[in-house]
């Protein structure tokens, strides 16, 4: 069974990371949960929660589920994955920092292997330095990412450019697997 790489760390956002988790076995592909440590971590919930009074400008933040990552960004052979999921929430803005991580997503973007991003994923893209010329969408606070590194920031639900393709929040998870499955299975034939 092909294998997808979904990296992981504490306050990755919940929807965003559950989604493709249980959604990319049903059409045939393995997802391995990695993670800077082969640890459990904790996911989070993002929203600006509707009625609030006063009404919040940003996201809240609040405690999600617990997933365990089953290896560790160190030991991870991206040379063995088809694909990559690059989730979002508040950990991309630490995990951007971690070499193992960005050597990864270089190496399987660079081999033309599909690689899905949403939300506040891009900033692991842009961190990659995997967006230079590139178009992409992601949340409309991450547009800067996207720009500082030289590629196209585009305001729709999902981009396809190549071999990457981007999402802005998890409101557009089944658009976004739609065309990352789409990828994957013309990839691995």
């Amino acid at each position: 069974m092909p294998q997808v790489l979904l990296p992981i760390g504490d306050a990755v956002e919940t929807l965003d990371t559950f989604y493709p988790f249980f959604r990319l076995p049903e059409d045939g592909f393995e997802v391995v949960v990695a993670g800077p440590e082969a640890r459990l971590y904790h996911t989070v919930l993002h929203e600006i929660p509707p009625g609030a009074d006063p009404k919040w400008d940003i996201t809240q933040e609040r405690p999600g589920y617990h997933m365990q990552a089953t290896v560790a960004f160190a030991d991870v052979r991206p040379q063995d994955f088809a694909g990559l999921f690059l989730t979002g929430g508040r950990g991309p803005e630490y995990l951007r920092y971690d070499k193992h991580l960005l050597d990864i997503t270089r190496y399987l973007v660079g081999a033309g292997k599909p690689v899905a991003c949403v939300c506040h994923g891009i900033e692991i893209l842009a961190a990659a330095g995997c967006l230079s010329g590139r178009k992409a969408t992601t949340v409309a606070k991450c547009a800067l990412d996207i720009q500082q590194v030289g590629g196209q920031y585009v305001e729709q639900p999902v981009v396809v450019d190549e071999n990457i393709v981007t999402a802005r929040t998890w409101h557009d998870n089944t658009a976004l697997l739609r065309e990352f499955i789409r990828m994957l299975k013309a990839s691995t034939k």
